[in-house]
């Protein structure tokens, strides 16, 4: 219990890369640098998607969740790391390193749910383009965004809870640059034996469930690309999924060595820069992943920096008819293109209508003028 007191009242001193002091203050200025540009990567993201209502999307309602879980991912991390790099170590509170250990957990787990839901989106869009909008409608997306945030959000929960009950009575430096709870039960001289098994199990379900989802939409989606006939309609089918294959790749790899490897005394540092690949690393990464090689995300983007006035011209006069019309023809459009990438032929589902019959002899017809009426 004393030692659980003195935790409380005098918090927690972080390290940083205590072995390379020297490397520390090159190791500020480029986390300096990534994380200025996943703030206003992710925020800009946020802003295009939502000003633009060509990007009114299910795949791009999920993108913005992405770029806000990052951009909150980032925000919970490296501004204290960057202290700990600038000043070689750092003080923080007791209630400030369970608040971040919360947060990050959280976050954590919410964003592996929400690739696997975006796995998910692919599958529809790739393999049914034709039940996409009713698939995927707002709603379901909506009730989507619901479990996974609930789910990332109670699962830390059952980690924090019991972490904050155990005794901290032995050196309260924590050898990494951020509160990560395996580091911090290293410090507790109370039994952490179930709260190791408890976080490793629960780790595992997760990523073990995501990376289901993932492999299995994947799987479906392969095999309905196989089946296009034309080499081009295959490619362009594929060239959909590969930026989420991207982000899936930079999330999953290091956070896999992060918390599968064996923790051993010497592997420490290796740990804490892979953990660096996902706290900081990643959430620059996304942005970019989706909007280099992304036509409607450079054309939402050059629409957006163009402002009103373009808009106003490319609409000019039109009528609220030709607007509903355009409006219609922008949406088929897009079931045209998803229905084409998958090798979809929308002719042979288009409902053929009966061809009009001529019409038939009427009483005018037989009806004779009086000059020519038979006496």
């Amino acid at each position: 219990m004393d030692g659980e007191n003195l935790s409380v009242s005098s918090g927690f001193i972080l390290l940083g890369f205590s072995d390379a002091r020297e490397r520390q203050p090159t190791t500020f200025t480029i986390s300096l640098s990534l994380y200025v540009l996943a703030v206003l990567g992710n925020l800009v993201m946020i802003l295009l998607i939502n000003a633009d209502p060509q990007l009114h999307t299910p795949m791009y309602f999920f993108l913005t969740h992405l770029s806000f879980i990052d951009f909150c991912l980032s925000t919970t991390v490296v501004p204290k790391a960057l202290e700990t790099f600038l000043l070689g170590g750092s003080h923080i509170s007791f209630l400030g390193c369970f608040a971040q250990i919360y947060c990050f957990l959280a976050l954590i787990v919410c964003e592996g749910l929400l690739l696997g839901v975006m796995a998910y989106d692919r599958y529809v869009a790739v393999c049914t383009p034709l039940l996409y909008a009713t698939t995927m409608s707002r709603a379901r997306c909506h009730g989507m965004m619901v479990l996974v945030y609930a789910v990332g959000f109670l699962t830390s929960l059952v980690h924090t809870v019991p972490a904050g009950r155990l005794a901290f009575c032995r050196a309260r430096s924590i050898n990494h640059f951020f509160c990560e709870l395996p580091t911090l039960l290293q410090l507790s001289c109370s039994d952490a034996h179930m709260n190791e098994t408890l976080l490793a199990s629960n780790a595992g379900v997760s990523i073990v469930g995501s990376v289901l989802v993932i492999l299995a939409s994947y799987a479906c989606i392969v095999h309905a690309i196989l089946q296009i006939p034309l080499a081009g309609g295959r490619l362009k089918a594929f060239s959909t999924c590969t930026s989420h294959l991207a982000a899936v790749t930079v999330f999953y790899g290091p956070g896999m060595l992060a918390y599968v490897q064996p923790r051993k005394a010497s592997s420490w540092e290796e740990a804490k820069l892979v953990s660096a690949c996902y706290t900081i690393l990643t959430p620059t990464l996304n942005p970019l992943i989706y909007s280099l090689r992304n036509k409607e995300v450079t054309g939402a983007l050059r629409r957006l920096l163009l402002g009103k006035r373009h808009r106003e011209l490319s609409l000019g006069s039109t009528s609220p008819l030709e607007t509903q019309e355009k409006g219609c023809d922008v949406t088929g459009h897009a079931a045209g293109t998803l229905a084409e990438s998958a090798g979809v032929d929308l002719q042979a589902h288009r409902p053929r209508l009966p061809l009009a019959k001529p019409p038939g002899p009427t009483l005018e017809m037989f009806r004779l003028s009086p000059e020519r009426h038979p006496i």
